[in-house]
């Protein structure tokens, strides 16, 4: 079994497995409502929102489905270890999120927010030094410097038009930077890239948005369990493994040391 699937599987059974314990132990807190303006009614029990919590689990098949393609190639831009790590941080969107949507607890939304800006910090900071034409030292700084603006930015206490919370809007911006970025590195045709993959990437994240926006606006049934937001879970991991397919098929043209 190649390297990078063993590192992102160890990643998800640990993961999900303190989920579990922590949510059927209450070590995230009590219910305070966090999470409760997705829609789905709370159910009794410590799973609080079935659907919204369930759903998921498509990050943690996403990233399972990255580690066994992220053997990286001897021209390609990404490393092996790089595409490790990418891989671990979409698994660990599933059980982050979880966390807040089966207790609806303060930590639970905390845990959730972080992984929101642990991915897009990536996708922010992985564009930002390709575009640069920096290294590893350079990545972590700067993907260090997306997340710790996210965790200030959320701290701001006011409702923001749209999407409601500071943090939302930060996580935005830096997945905005991401596709601006991307798009530059394509058009500057210093790799080759299959630039589609982030096509179909950035539709399924338009498509998740659309839904989101929807089922906040009041398109949904509270007590049923096909939930508007449980699809922009889904959705997100399907834009989280083709925006590593579009990593996955850089390659130089000219021969460089990897990042």
């Amino acid at each position: 079994m190649p390297r990078p699937l063993v590192v992102t599987g160890a990643v998800a059974v640990a993961s999900v497995g303190l989920l579990l314990v922590a949510a059927a132990q209450g070590w995230l807190g009590p219910d305070v409502g966090r999470g409760a303006g997705f829609c789905e009614a709370p159910r009794p029990g410590w799973v609080r929102q079935p659907a919204n919590t369930l759903s998921n689990a498509g990050f943690v098949v996403a990233g399972l489905a990255v580690a066994r393609r992220a053997v990286a190639g001897p021209d390609a831009v990404m490393s092996t270890t790089v595409a490790t790590a990418y891989a671990c941080v979409v698994v660990l969107l599933g059980p982050a999120s979880a966390a807040m949507h089966a207790t609806q607890s303060a930590w639970g939304g905390h845990l959730d927010m972080l992984s929101m800006y642990l991915v897009a910090g990536f996708a922010a900071a992985w564009a930002w030094v390709r575009w640069t034409a920096r290294g590893t030292r350079a990545f972590l700084t700067a993907y260090a410097a997306c997340v710790l603006a996210c965790e200030v930015v959320g701290l701001w206490p006011d409702p923001v038009p749209v999407v409601h919370y500071s943090g939302n809007l930060a996580f935005g911006v830096l997945l905005l930077a991401a596709v601006v970025l991307e798009t530059m590195i394509w058009r500057r045709g210093r790799t080759k890239t299959v630039f589609r993959h982030g096509v179909v990437a950035l539709a399924a994240m338009l498509v998740a948005f659309t839904i989101w926006l929807l089922s906040n606006a009041g398109w949904c049934d509270p007590r049923s369990l096909l939930q508007g937001h449980a699809a922009w879970h889904l959705l997100c991991a399907v834009a989280a493994y083709w925006l590593f397919r579009l990593y996955e098929s850089e390659e130089r043209l000219t021969p460089t040391p990897s990042v």
